[in-house]
C-alpha cells in the first residue's frame, strides 16, 4: 500500500448542513459535494488552458473519483457536545460502486455502507443486520459525522444536473482561481438551491465549496488542503466541513494512504461483502 506524503498545512474547517429532503426523491440527490466528499480517488488531467466552464468543472469532478482505489482514512468529528474519531477503508470502482468500512473504534468495528449502482445499504455489526437507505434518509448524517449517507456514496457529475458560470477570473490572495456558481437544471433531483466553488487555475485543484439553501442561506461549507502528489496524481489530502453559523463544529476527513487503479471485481460491491468482517 503506498503511503501519502502531506505537503501543507490543514485548513480551518468548513461546513456540513442541508435542507430536508422528501421521501419521493430519489437517492441521487445532493451530486456535487463530492465529498463530498469522501473520496478524492481520481485521475487528474494536466491543467490546460480551457476555461470552459463545464470542461474545468468536469475535471475537478473527476479528481473525486477513479477507475478503481482502495485508501484509509480517519475522520475527526467535533460537536458542541462530544467529539469522536473514527479509521475507515474505502474502496472504489468508478461512479457506480463504492464500499465504506469502519476499522475503529473497536466497538464500531465492521459498520459499514455499499453503494451498488442506485441502491445503498448500511451494516450494523452489533446486531448483524443490513438496512436498505431510502432517498428520505439520503441527506441524514453519517455516522454522526457533518457529511451526509448523500456526501458519503457522491453518486452523481456536476456537470450532468447543474448549469454552470464562471463568476469570477483572476488572482485571489495572489493565487489565479476561478469561481463558479451552479445552478441546479429544471430537472435535476438535488437539495441545493446553488453551489459556489473556487479552483485553483494551474493546476485544477478545490479550494473551496459553499452550499446554498433555496433561499440563497449559506448551509455549509467545505475546505481543500493538504494537496498530495501520488504517482505523479495531485489530490487534496484533507478536506474540512462545517455547518453555517455553528462555531466550533466540524469534521475532518484525512486521508492515510491511497492507491490507484487498484483490481478489484465488480462482484467484490456485494451484501455478502458488505457484511463481512475482512
Amino acid at each position: 500500500m503506498r503511503t501519502l506524503t502531506r505537503t501543507g498545512l490543514s485548513t480551518v474547517v468548513k461546513a456540513s448542513g442541508s435542507r430536508g429532503t422528501e421521501m419521493g426523491r430519489v437517492s441521487r440527490k445532493c451530486r456535487c459535494t463530492g465529498l463530498a466528499v469522501l473520496w478524492f480517488l481520481a485521475t487528474v488531467g494536466t491543467a490546460s488552458a480551457q476555461t470552459d466552464p463545464r470542461d474545468i468543472m468536469e475535471q475537478v469532478d473527476r479528481l473525486m473519483r477513479g477507475n478503481s482505489s482502495y485508501g484509509v482514512a480517519t475522520m475527526e468529528v467535533v460537536t458542541e457536545h462530544w467529539e469522536r474519531r473514527m479509521t475507515m477503508e474505502i474502496w472504489s470502482l468508478g461512479t457506480d460502486y463504492s464500499l465504506v468500512r469502519l476499522r475503529a473504534p473497536q466497538k464500531e468495528a465492521g459498520t459499514a455502507t455499499l453503494m451498488a449502482e442506485d441502491d445503498i445499504w448500511n451494516y450494523l455489526p452489533k446486531v448483524d443486520r443490513t438496512i436498505k437507505v431510502p432517498a428520505s434518509m439520503m441527506g441524514g448524517s453519517w455516522m454522526g459525522s457533518h457529511f451526509s449517507n448523500d456526501d458519503l456514496v457522491k453518486e452523481s457529475q456536476l456537470v450532468d444536473d447543474y448549469d454552470i458560470d464562471i463568476t469570477f477570473q483572476g488572482e485571489r490572495e495572489n493565487v489565479a482561481v476561478w469561481e463558479f456558481r451552479l445552478t441546479p437544471k429544471p430537472e435535476a433531483a438535488v437539495v441545493w438551491g446553488h453551489i459556489e466553488y473556487q479552483v485553483r487555475q494551474d493546476d485544477y485543484m478545490p479550494l473551496w465549496a459553499r452550499f446554498y439553501d433555496d433561499d440563497g442561506e449559506l448551509t455549509r461549507s467545505m475546505t481543500y488542503s493538504d494537496f498530495i502528489e501520488l504517482d505523479g496524481r495531485l489530490v487534496p489530502g484533507v478536506v474540512d466541513m462545517q455547518p453555517a453559523g455553528k462555531s466550533g463544529e466540524r469534521t475532518t476527513l484525512r486521508y492515510e494512504e491511497i492507491e490507484f487503479d487498484i483490481d478489484i471485481e465488480q462482484s467484490f460491491f456485494s451484501l455478502r461483502t458488505l457484511g463481512s468482517r475482512r
